[in-house]
């Protein structure tokens, strides 16, 4: 029998679109905590600071509350010193005044560094996939577990520091194996985007969404005690048990059970605080399921 002839297929360049994803400029952390997450720089002006009303919170105690100032005004970006205790750095000078940043200028705030992409730049696509890549649950489009862990050592840390108040919300998608065993596995998958996409739409700026485990996500919440904590929990039990979820024109009824946990004490570990919720979110669901319990 004869060799089967193949042929290589060839693609024309002709054929793939010229059309330029337009991007805004950037810094990303290559120093720091979040070492590699991207700040987009949006027309108009983002502060960097110690305070979580910052818009780039870099927090260590070299940086003043509010540091540093960009603006970005029709992809011209400056940097202004915002009379900071420290200064701010631009590829290790102090500057004075309004500072024009060059692509690849490196801007140090405290003890973070952080490099500066010009607008429509290829390397922010590319830092903005690679971090994406490593933090984010590829199904859900949340963060990832591994981003979680990074994220509660973070908040632990400026508890000690600061004594700020701090919560987690754990919360399980009730009979998800149900849903599977009556629908399928792609309506299962379907579910997880949308509880992870409505619940994601609700929550502030600075709090953490991750998925935990397979059908579990956990809320990390700075900044908020106990009572706070459930009170949002109990908005996002709501928000989904009223929330129509459908697959391919069936409709599928979704809700969830919760468990909340404050931080006892300044120097508690994460062990015990994820514990305590754990229990909480046990208790949520051999009592009934679609409550919450803190």
């Amino acid at each position: 029998m004869p060799p089967r002839k193949t042929t290589t297929a060839v693609t024309a360049i002709s054929k793939i679109s010229s059309k330029t994803v337009q991007r805004d400029a950037g810094v990303v952390v290559i120093h720091g905590d979040e070492l590699g997450r991207k700040y987009d720089l949006s027309e108009g002006t983002t502060t960097f600071g110690r305070s979580s009303k910052a818009d780039i919170q870099v927090d260590n105690e070299a940086v003043s509350r509010l540091h540093a100032r960009l603006d970005n005004h029709g992809g011209q970006v400056t940097l202004t010193d915002l009379g900071s205790t420290n200064g701010t750095f631009v590829n290790d000078e102090t500057i004075a005044g309004v500072h024009k940043l060059r692509h690849g200028d490196l801007i140090k705030v405290g003890r973070s560094v952080f490099k500066f992409l010009a607008s429509n730049n290829l390397e922010a696509a590319y830092h903005d996939e690679v971090y994406r890549l490593t933090t984010v649950d590829g199904l859900t489009q949340v963060f990832n577990r591994r981003y979680f862990d990074e994220a509660l050592d973070r908040e632990l840390s400026r508890v000690r520091r600061y004594g700020r108040g701090l919560s987690l919300v754990l919360i399980d998608i009730d009979k998800f194996k149900r849903i599977n065993d009556e629908h399928g596995h792609l309506a299962g998958d379907a579910v997880l985007k949308e509880v992870a996409s409505t619940l994601k739409a609700k929550i502030r700026r600075e709090d953490v969404l991750a998925r935990y485990g397979g059908e579990e996500f956990a809320l990390l919440l700075p900044e908020i005690e106990l009572k706070g904590a459930l009170a949002m929990a109990e908005k996002a039990r709501k928000l989904i048990e009223h929330h129509s979820f459908a697959f391919d024109g069936v409709s599928i009824p979704v809700t969830i059970s919760l468990g909340v946990s404050a931080l006892a004490e300044k120097g508690e570990g994460p062990k015990p605080f994820i514990q305590r919720a754990d229990e909480r979110l046990y208790e949520a669901k051999t009592s009934g399921r679609n409550r919450v319990c803190g």
